[in-house]
């Protein structure tokens, strides 16, 4: 019996049989993993086989919120979503914000285990304990604001929060994301596993509440952490005001904001056009996820030619790059608008934006031609072409069809040498952060699980210079392995499973955040845990991910980094002459899997490893 933050119960429902199927949450599983990524991650590897096909019934969608979730702890209706990725076949997980997480803790359910695939376009509506399957026919099409609408309209409840996918999920394409309200679920191509079960949306209504384990003890958990939230130098006087896109200044200034397809990073300097200052002449107000006193999401309004009126959430630090920096476009109501293009389609913006750039590099390079193009004229820089291209791309149309699922696989099927300017790590499309001044931040790119991904291990140290758990330079390799594993660990362990905002973990509880996840959990689950403890669930949930990595069949040559970023130098910026050489990187891998108990020559994890984490079934699975 649970005494606090769990339900204790996951929910599975079946879209082929139309069955539905409550289950206990095991206590150990509980313990062991917390939530979130954590539940996510278990069930994929136990459930999900090797060589499932991703857009096949076997595969399966799990959505899982914390403990946290639906408490009174500030900043933490978040959300992961867990599936084989179809753009990578690699571990596809991906968080959200917004009112879903909560109001799924609320209908009384720690998991939601999605499996099958409709006969027909469908979705599931549920109200507590109550689920039934509902036809999407008429939906199947609509845009993902329209879709949520029509649904609440149906239903007869505006307070129904719904996760949905647009065309470009429809359409399989393998960079689709799911958008819930505002929220997108957005990268690794989760909206196209959700189209390929036929299931257009989730909608959800609970009217229960979330037990705490001892209040008092909560109170004071939280009276630690929201001292260090108004403590920070950054949260409230800067970044509830502006939210992610002040990073793009402090990138502009570090010399890591990448810039047309990663060529001119440092060199052109966008900020006067895309910075802060313009940015905030654009700002309406703002949004904030369930129960967030901080509210970091901008509404944005476009203001001339042929985007004005469009309004948008965001566009965030990494849409800002996407839709600007790296395709060279520096018209910010261009990259408001497709923004909200990519939200009411419902694309990953940042894959999209990257992929568009590589197209830009090829046509500059003469690669791709007008003709290839359908007579776009696709360079750096052409905000009209990048819109019409990120349309054509949601409904495989032209050029939009070759692009659609990624860069990587459009450079296969382009070759002519092309894959040397596909800017992505196992498939997915690197982030706004030119690694090669920022080396931890690049390790972490080539080992995360799912790829180019800055969230699963986040350098703070090197980005913003926190000097925890210590100081360090952002140009040298040495030590990095061990930062890298510690950067992953930490950030799984608080903020992807309990579930919480990652955004505090860098700007207000870093330097207590394996203490503070621990005395929350105390608190809200009666379960104990040392901050050591914390830190091993982290690492325990990495190490399952690697796992069902390395059962897919990557090895340590798949934890490299573009081409590009091994060989060329920045040529100019505060990075100018830095790159991250192969003997680098070589040295940084030795360093992280010695670090995480795992074989240096092939990166696969250790028997002795796996079973001092719990995990000697999985050893036992890959007879290592």
């Amino acid at each position: 019996m649970y005494k606090g933050g769990y339900t204790g119960k996951i929910l599975r429902v079946n879209l082929t049989e139309q069955t539905v199927k409550e289950e206990a949450l095991s206590q150990d599983v509980a313990r062991d993993f917390i939530g979130g990524a954590g539940f996510g991650i278990k069930f994929l590897f136990d459930e999900v086989k090797g060589a499932t096909d991703p857009l096949g019934p076997d595969n399966k969608l799990i959505f899982a919120s914390g403990p946290f979730s639906g408490t009174t702890i500030p900043c933490a209706s978040r959300m992961a979503v867990t599936s084989k990725s179809p753009l990578t076949g690699a571990v596809g997980m991906a968080l959200t914000g917004g009112y879903f997480p909560v109001e799924l803790k609320f209908a009384g359910w720690d998991a939601l285990i999605i499996e099958g695939k409709a006969k027909e376009p469908t979705y599931v509506w549920i109200k507590d304990g109550e689920v039934k399957f509902r036809s999407a026919k008429k939906l199947w099409g609509m845009k993902t604001t329209d879709t949520q609408q029509i649904i609440k309209n149906e239903l007869h409840d505006q307070n129904i929060r719904v996760a949905c996918i647009g065309p470009a999920g429809e359409n399989q394409i393998k960079i689709a994301s799911i958008i819930n309200e505002w929220r997108a679920i957005g990268r690794k191509g989760l909206g196209a596993v959700m189209g390929s079960k036929n299931l257009k949306a989730i909608a959800i209504r609970g009217t229960g509440e979330v037990a705490v384990a001892d209040k008092d003890k909560l109170k004071a958990a939280k009276g630690e952490m929201t001292k260090a939230m108004k403590e920070s130098h950054v949260l409230y006087p800067a970044f509830a005001k502006i939210g992610t896109p002040m990073v793009v200044d402090h990138t502009c200034a570090t010399g890591i904001f990448p810039t047309k397809n990663f060529m001119a990073t440092g060199e052109y300097n966008p900020v006067d056009k895309i910075g802060v200052d313009v940015q905030m002449t654009r700002n309406v107000g703002f949004e904030a996820c369930y129960g967030c006193p901080v509210g970091c999401s901008q509404l944005k309004l476009a203001k001339t030619g042929p985007y004005a009126g469009i309004l948008t959430e965001g566009p965030e630090f990494e849409t800002m790059y996407a839709y600007g920096g790296v395709t060279g476009v520096e018209n910010i109501d261009a990259i408001i608008a497709a923004d909200r293009m990519a939200d009411e389609l419902g694309f990953d913006t940042l894959s999209s934006g990257v992929t568009i750039a590589f197209a830009m590099e090829l046509f500059e390079k003469g690669i791709l031609t007008k003709e290839d193009t359908g007579g776009l004229e696709l360079n750096f820089g052409n905000h009209e072409a990048m819109n019409t291209v990120l349309k054509l791309m949601a409904y495989r149309e032209g050029i939009g069809d070759l692009l659609a699922d990624g860069s990587k696989a459009a450079a296969e099927k382009i070759g002519k040498g092309a894959d040397k300017y596909a800017m992505h790590v196992k498939g997915l499309e690197l982030p706004a952060y030119d690694v090669r001044g920022a080396k931890a931040h690049g390790l972490n790119y080539a080992t995360s699980y799912t790829g180019a991904d800055h969230c699963r291990g986040y350098a703070f140290q090197e980005i913003f210079g926190i000097p925890v758990p210590h100081e360090v330079d952002r140009f040298t390799a040495d030590g990095k392995g061990k930062l890298t594993k510690w950067n992953q660990d930490i950030r799984t362990a608080t903020t992807d499973a309990p579930t919480m905002c990652a955004f505090l973990l860098d700007m207000a509880v870093v330097g207590i955040a394996a203490q503070n996840t621990a005395s929350l959990m105390e608190a809200v689950t009666g379960f104990t845990y040392t901050p050591d403890d914390i830190l091993q669930v982290g690492e325990r949930i990495n190490n399952l991910a690697h796992a069902f990595n390395v059962r897919e069949g990557f090895t340590r040559e798949d934890d490299t980094l573009p081409e590009r970023l091994l060989t060329e130098p920045l040529k100019g910026g505060a990075s100018k002459g830095h790159f991250v050489s192969r003997d680098e990187l070589n040295q940084m891998l030795d360093e992280y899997y010695e670090a995480r108990g795992w074989d240096v020559k092939t990166g696969a994890p250790s028997r002795e490893k796996l079973e001092e984490l719990g995990l000697g079934y999985v050893a036992d699975q890959m007879s290592v």
